[in-house]
C-alpha cells in the first residue's frame, strides 16, 4: 500500500457537510487538476474541507514499485487509507478522467464511505486495454517508437514527463489489468456524470448513466483536456455536491 502525498484545505466558514475528496487524472497531480483550476478555492469558499491526494507516481507521491500497486483496487485502497488517516468517516468525492475511474472504484470498494460523487470525463470503457504494454515499457526504457498508434500516443504522453515515465508506465499496466467495466452503483447517492460536449473519450457514457437509473448527466463546453479548467465544470461540481 502506498503512502500518498496529500494536501488538505479548510474553510474559514465551515458548513455541516463531509469533506470533499478530489482525485486527479493520469500524468497530472492534485495541484494541477484541482488547485490551479480554482475548484479547491470554490469548494472552501462554500464551506467545505477539501482533501487532495497525489496518486502513485504522480505529484509528490512515490512511484509504484510494481504494476500490482497501481491497479484500480490498489489505488482505491490507498485512498481509503488517506481517509482513515484524516479521520474521515465519509466523504463526497469528485474525480476527473482516471480520477473518475478511481472514484468509481472507491465507491465500489467502500460504499459506506462515499456520499455524493461527481464523475468527470469518465470513459465508458477502459482505454488502456488497447495499449501494447511491452511496447510501452520499451518506449520508456529505450526510446523505441511503438508500432501501434494508440500505444505510441500514450508513450509520447508519459515520456514527456522524463523521470516519471517509468512509474506512469507501471500505472498504465496496473490499470490495464483491472479494466473499468461499469456495473452496479452501491454508494449512498447515485453519481453525477459531467462530460465535455466535444469529448470523444466519453462517448457512450450516457448509456452507463441510464443503466444506473436516475444518475444525472451534465454536459459542459470543451474537449477532454479543456473541461477541468472551465467555469461550467466548476459550477457543476459545486451544484452536485451542495447540501
Amino acid at each position: 500500500m502506498a503512502d500518498l502525498a496529500v494536501r488538505t484545505f479548510t474553510s474559514a466558514d465551515p458548513v455541516d457537510a463531509p469533506p470533499v475528496l478530489l482525485v486527479h487524472g493520469i500524468c497530472s497531480d492534485g495541484k494541477a487538476d484541482w488547485v490551479d483550476t480554482g475548484i479547491v478555492d470554490a469548494l472552501t469558499a462554500a464551506g467545505r474541507t477539501v482533501i487532495v491526494p497525489d496518486l502513485p507516481g504522480h505529484g509528490d507521491s512515490a512511484p509504484p514499485a510494481a504494476s500490482a500497486e497501481a491497479t484500480a483496487p490498489a489505488i482505491a485502497a490507498d485512498l481509503i487509507a488517506v481517509l482513515d488517516r484524516a479521520g474521515c468517516t465519509t466523504v463526497d468525492a469528485a474525480g476527473y478522467s482516471l480520477g473518475a475511474r478511481i472514484a468509481w472504484e472507491l465507491a465500489a470498494t467502500a460504499p459506506d464511505r462515499v456520499e455524493r460523487t461527481v464523475l468527470g470525463g469518465l470513459a465508458p470503457a477502459e482505454p488502456f486495454t488497447a495499449v501494447d504494454i511491452e511496447a510501452l515499457h520499451r518506449a520508456v526504457r529505450e526510446g523505441t517508437e511503438p508500432a501501434d498508434p494508440f500505444t505510441a500516443m500514450i508513450a509520447g504522453m508519459i515520456t514527456s514527463h522524463g523521470d516519471r515515465a517509468a512509474g506512469f508506465a507501471l500505472c498504465v499496466e496496473g490499470l490495464r489489468s483491472t479494466p473499468f467495466a461499469g456495473g452496479a452503483w452501491n454508494a449512498k447517492v447515485l453519481p453525477v456524470f459531467v462530460v465535455g460536449d466535444n469529448d470523444e473519450l466519453t462517448r457512450g457514457i450516457g448509456d452507463l448513466a441510464e443503466e444506473l437509473g436516475e444518475a444525472r448527466l451534465v454536459t459542459v463546453p470543451g474537449a477532454h483536456h479543456e473541461v477541468l479548467g472551465g467555469s461550467a465544470f466548476r459550477a457543476a461540481v459545486l451544484d452536485a455536491l451542495s447540501r
